[in-house]
């Protein structure tokens, strides 16, 4: 069996912790890197339900996208909902490792599995990465000539369902070649989408000023989708690529599963 180190090596070889934002928190969050590996699950959220189903799974390792502890706390007693995350984890013996924001730049991370998702072709970062034009920021590709409307069913198709849905600003039947894209909050981004050459911009958590105020300036069409929806691409690819890397040591035999359980946010709709 491989152990715990193991795996965190291979992570941080795919997702190196020192690509991550300066407030991010990355890396392997408990559990000892001796420990060996029987049972990975990967979820987007260390939520409270995540963390039950991978002790109800026997898992030994959790790895999820969002950190769990992205502040300094001061205990983790199972009174808070953190805590609860963390003593359901440890009492299982299963150790958790985030990936955040090294993975949604890298190749293979969550834009770009995002992007491969939606059929992208000739990718790029939308922000390229100081001295490396492979890694970086979001995304920008092509994809066969469509309207908005259609785009915004072919997204609907791709992402998991949520009661948040796809949401659009544009002119529905605006022409549509250029994507440009964020997995996760990309509002950061769109100062810089005037000059992309983007048709529309998809990315999460949107709100009503800024995407307002982008809109009147005839850029490229908006499309809002919700942020676990978006970000859940990215667990069925770097699953399977941990699973191929694995496999390639003799007498492995790890269980790999992707939760496909909703932790976003909102439930429904009135």
């Amino acid at each position: 069996m491989p152990t715990l180190a193991d795996i965190v090596a291979l992570l941080d070889e795919w997702y190196p912790p020192t690509t991550a934002d300066d407030w991010d928190a990355v890396g392997l969050v408990g559990g000892h890197p001796a420990d060996e590996v029987r049972r990975v699950l990967f979820a987007v959220d260390p939520a409270p339900v995540v963390a039950q189903e991978a002790a109800d799974w026997g898992a030994d390792l959790l790895i999820v996208h969002h950190p769990l502890f992205l502040k300094g706390v001061h205990g983790v007693a199972a009174t808070t909902p953190k805590g609860r995350t963390f003593t359901t984890l440890a009492r299982a013996g299963c150790a958790l490792f985030t990936a955040h924001t090294n993975a949604d730049q890298a190749v293979d991370g969550v834009s770009q599995a995002l992007a491969d998702a939606l059929g992208l072709a000739d990718q790029r970062p939308l922000v390229p990465a100081e001295g490396d034009e492979e890694t970086g920021t979001g995304r920008i590709g092509t994809i066969a000539p469509t309207t908005l409307r259609e785009f915004a069913a072919t997204v609907s198709a791709a992402l998991p369902a949520t009661a948040h849905g796809v949401r659009v600003a544009g002119d529905p039947e605006r022409p549509v070649t250029t994507v440009a894209l964020c997995g996760g909050a990309g509002d950061f981004l769109l100062d810089r989408l005037a000059s992309s050459g983007a048709d529309v911009y998809l990315t999460s958590d949107l709100r009503h000023h800024p995407a307002a105020e982008f809109l009147e300036k005839d850029g490229p069409a908006l499309v809002d989708v919700a942020h676990w929806a978006a970000e859940w691409t990215w667990l069925p690819v770097v699953s399977a690529r941990l699973a191929e890397a694995l496999d390639r040591a003799p007498g492995n035999r790890v269980e790999i599963r992707v939760s496909t359980t909703v932790t976003d946010p909102w439930t429904f709709r009135a």
